[in-house]
């Protein structure tokens, strides 16, 4: 006797949104994409305490002048502003500590090898929700040099104006 086949199940307009949600941005580096070359990134999880957590759900996290050094084979987040949570007692966390990012050993491997290149860095590009976990976009950057920036303010620019024509044009 042949086996049942189970039928397929779409996605809903729920599902899609719960999936959408599941998605959530909190701080994002802009300055990182502009002062660095991105040569590759990657997404890790982050240790956190619990005041952490809601203070991050909150949205009260920034990475403003943060970067990732590698010490004792882990990796460590520096700089990362989490606000004091607002209705935490004598528990609460300290907003500057450094934080642990969570990465396997041969991804930490890699990243030290890639990193003793001359004036490569690790930078945080976005904190992030993924589902209940926090997560970290890190990336390995180069530095731009200002002739390397201002190109590509120039790039950017052209781009903004060919678009702005291509759009009149169609009107």
């Amino acid at each position: 006797m042949p086996a049942a086949k189970k039928p397929d199940k779409k996605k809903t307009d729920k599902d899609k949104d719960k999936s959408e949600s599941e998605f959530k941005v909190v701080a994002q580096n802009r300055r990182a994409r502009h002062e660095y070359t991105i040569i590759d990134s990657m997404e890790t999880g982050i240790e956190l305490v619990g005041t952490e957590v809601k203070s991050i759900r909150q949205g009260k996290a920034s990475l403003q002048d943060a970067f990732a050094r590698i010490e004792g084979g882990e990796v460590y987040l520096y700089n990362c502003n989490i606000a004091v949570y607002e209705f935490g007692n004598r528990f609460n966390h300290e907003p500057l500590r450094k934080r642990r990012l969570l990465l396997q050993k041969k991804q930490i491997l890699k990243l030290k090898a890639q990193s003793k290149e001359k004036g490569l860095t690790l930078v945080p590009l976005k904190l992030y929700f993924k589902r209940n976990w926090v997560k970290v976009d890190l990336a390995l950057g180069k530095g731009k040099h200002l002739y390397d920036k201002r190109e590509s303010i120039a790039k950017r620019d052209t781009k903004r104006e060919l678009d702005r024509l291509a759009k009149t044009a169609r009107r």
